[in-house]
């Protein structure tokens, strides 16, 4: 099963990438643990400076803009 984690504090992209990704995850029917990080102190472990960031098992694969739902799912393939 794959780990997906949405970094950010809530605003608007942060929440738009969450929507997408629980969206690509229903189109390729899998399973995924999908976590939405908002404790900044966990998001600066990551090393980001600018959020939304798609980490998918624990390597950073999309910051700074809203991943949309193709890239979501071909990064999941």
């Amino acid at each position: 099963m794959k780990t997906i984690k949405i970094l950010g504090t809530g605003c608007p992209k942060c929440k738009q990438t969450e929507a997408n990704v629980k969206q690509a995850v229903s189109q390729l029917g899998i399973e995924a643990n999908i976590i939405k990080v908002e404790d900044i102190q966990e998001i600066m472990a990551y090393n980001v400076l600018s959020t939304p960031v798609l980490v998918i098992d624990e390597q950073i694969k999309i910051k700074g803009k809203v991943a949309q739902v193709h890239e979501i799912v071909e990064l999941l393939k």
